[in-house]
């Protein structure tokens, strides 16, 4: 399945909101050096319960609006 995953990145706590093809992910991580980029891919792993390789950011590695890929 393909989302478009927005994200807040330097929020107070992990959170994850979703509606039809729309996932909302606020993270304490920062967007710095990839971190953010990083703890999105591991809460949606979690979530959908599969591997951290299945999870792809298709488009959007430095923006806040993301397109991903989940097998």
């Amino acid at each position: 399945m393909i989302y478009e995953v927005k994200v807040t990145p330097g929020a107070k706590k992990e959170e994850i909101a979703i509606e039809s093809n729309r996932i909302t992910i606020r993270t304490p991580k920062r967007a710095h050096n990839g971190e953010a980029n990083e703890a999105i891919v591991k809460i949606l792993a979690k979530h959908f319960h599969t591997a951290k390789s299945n999870v792809k950011i298709l488009r959007g590695q430095t923006s806040r609006t993301k397109l991903i890929e989940i097998d």
